[in-house]
């Protein structure tokens, strides 16, 4: 394909020539750039296919402890001067910020290869390929309705600063969502996929997939709220879990304010906090997760165990936090992984006795963020299991959780699925697994 954005050269150029117009005392340049094309289909047919190709320039300029940005996508010398001139008026006119930091300096990163053809050769054709397999499978049923978006992304982020730091990662991605609904409106199943690497995308499967959770939980039934073993899905362990991300902020904890502070004082790092079963991770070089290996600041994103066999082992400092705690800082994490086992979701339902089979959560709300208490809704397909099988739809449910409950109660481990979309957004690998005493606190007609 053609290069649709700056190459590491053409970068770096670009930053030395906006530092070198710059007269603030410090000044940082962020580029991103690229191209995206996507396919939307709904109601059997596709309704829209597009492409974009932009890129923005910031600039970032401190006088002392003052400071402003300024943005601009036009690459001209007289738009990227005046976006100069402007971050630098901003800034002059800015209070003092007292949690400023000085430009990072310059930092060695850790490769990551996240750049793969197979997306960025994926042309509109290609995609109508992919969505038309769902089409056709909704339209032979007769009774059921599709719909979906499948979206890639091609393209680079550079960090550059007066301090003579230079970073640039170029990388691509796609994803693939899929909702499917039965005609009578009572029965919908999901399904869904994303990788930087366009080949490790099944469409065909998670039609098929989507499909059959339509089918199977038309004309759900009523159970009781109240406590319930559970086996969830990766997606729907991804849309909890993946929340703990947010509550790993060691400043957080520190003040008292998060998951993670000790009664009294303190945090519980070293504590035993979930299953000995569960370990968090973030990495940017991880084949699964593949993201860049630095922030907006050029501070370096390396390896980080959060949870390692259920002890929380780190947290995660800005650098201003660092730097007040006597810490190194770590930047907050763009990926998460929890490590799974080897059974499968059949493995999982086949040694429960009785509970529920939940496909996704949704619409997650925080409800208290020092416990990681959460309420959302089941969708896209919720059963009952009975003596080891599934026997029947039921209604959606609304819960209210925290993922470190939920991980507190484990029973089982199933395997790892790089997830299609979650709330949080961002890379996230999670596996299936089993849990007693999951709280569902009132039903829901909403499919």
């Amino acid at each position: 394909m053609t290069r649709r954005f700056l190459s590491r050269a053409e970068a770096q150029a670009l930053c030395e020539r906006l530092l070198k117009w710059a007269k603030a005392d410090e000044t940082r340049v962020n580029y991103s750039g690229g191209w995206h094309g996507d396919t939307r289909f709904a109601r059997n047919e596709v309704t829209t296919s597009g492409s974009v190709e932009d890129g923005t320039v910031t600039v970032g300029s401190a006088f002392g402890k003052r400071q402003a940005s300024a943005s601009t996508n036009v690459f001209t010398d007289k738009a990227l001067r005046a976006c100069v001139g402007q971050a630098e008026r901003l800034a002059r006119l800015a209070p003092e910020d007292p949690e400023f930091m000085p430009a990072v300096p310059p930092q060695q990163y850790a490769p990551v290869s996240a750049f793969f053809d197979s997306t960025a050769n994926l042309s509109a054709e290609a995609r109508g390929r992919a969505a038309r397999f769902a089409l056709e499978l909704a339209r032979a049923a007769g009774d059921l309705t599709a719909a979906g978006f499948i979206q890639a992304n091609v393209g680079a982020a550079a960090v550059g600063s007066s301090s003579g730091l230079f970073a640039y990662h170029q990388s691509t991605d796609v994803s693939y969502t899929l909702t499917v609904r039965t005609a009578d409106g009572t029965g919908g199943g999901g399904g869904g996929g994303s990788s930087s690497d366009w080949t490790r995308i099944d469409p065909e499967a998670i039609a098929r997939r989507a499909a059959h959770k339509a089918t199977a939980s038309r004309d759900p039934v009523a159970a009781e709220p109240g406590a319930y073993t559970v086996v969830l899905e990766p997606q729907a362990v991804g849309d909890l879990v993946q929340t703990l991300a947010f509550s790993l902020d060691a400043r957080s904890s520190d003040e008292g304010r998060g998951p993670f502070t000790k009664p009294g004082g303190g945090t519980k790092l070293g504590e035993k906090i979930v299953d000995e079963g569960v370990t968090i991770l973030s990495d940017p070089a991880d084949s699964a997760l593949l993201t860049a290996p630095f922030d907006g600041d050029g501070l370096p994103l390396r390896r980080q165990v959060w949870i390692d066999r259920g002890v929380l082992t780190n947290l995660a400092y800005s650098r201003f936090w660092a730097k007040k705690q006597g810490k190194d800082p770590t930047g907050l994490p763009h990926s998460v992984r929890m490590l799974g086992g080897s059974q499968s979701i059949d493995d999982l339902v086949a040694g429960t006795d009785r509970g529920l089979l939940v496909t996704r959560f949704w619409y997650l709300r925080q409800v208290d963020p020092r416990t990681a208490l959460f309420t959302g809704l089941t969708r896209d397909g919720t059963f009952l299991i009975e003596h080891g099988e599934i026997t029947k739809a039921i209604k959606n449910f609304r819960f209210n959780e925290s993922p470190l409950f939920l991980l507190s109660k484990l029973d089982g481990l199933g395997r790892e699925e790089r997830l299609g979309g979650a709330e949080g957004g961002g890379a996230v690998v999670m596996p299936a697994l089993r849990a007693l005493d999951f709280h569902f606190t009132s039903l829901s007609d909403a499919v």
